[in-house]
């Protein structure tokens, strides 16, 4: 893909964000492409929905399932605003996505480059490709933003 794609799409991922800020969200956004299409979009909804599992990435795969029928998500490129957790990167594996570009990293839970590199593991049946860093500042300030805020209390 090209960088102008990607930006595109991160663009939309961190529309996702703002979404999931807009009800008090971690602003954490999604959004799974096929073959230049958003087949799913995703926001962190953790709080609203009382689930713990209901990460962005989460949100954007179980979206696209629906929208595909299919739980197998091949040739898909997952972008997300935030570098994922353990969780997710399993999820991405057994989905079988063919990409992951994410925004920021994630100093306390990222581990596909800032706490090891999960996908990369040899016992994985399925490699995820992996972009890093579009956005970067963009999607780091709109959490440090929302950080500020929640210190603040306001």
């Amino acid at each position: 893909m090209s960088d102008d794609v990607d930006e595109e799409f991160m663009r939309e991922a961190l529309n996702q964000a703002r979404i999931a800020e807009h009800h008090g969200e971690v602003p954490v956004g999604a959004v799974l492409v096929k073959d230049g299409v958003v087949i799913g979009c995703g926001a962190s909804s953790q709080i609203e929905s009382n689930d713990p599992s209901a990460h962005a990435e989460v949100t954007a795969l179980r979206d696209a399932g629906q929208c595909t029928g299919n739980y197998r998500l091949i040739d898909s490129t997952l972008y997300v605003t935030l570098e994922p957790c353990m969780m997710c990167v399993g999820l991405m594996v057994h989905a079988r996505i063919a990409r992951l570009v994410y925004g920021c990293a994630a100093l306390k839970t990222g581990v596909v480059h800032t706490h090891g590199e999960l996908l990369k593991w040899s016992s994985h049946n399925h490699r995820v490709e992996v972009t890093r860093g579009v956005l970067a500042d963009e999607c780091s300030a709109l959490l440090t933003a929302f950080f500020e805020r929640q210190r603040r209390g306001s």
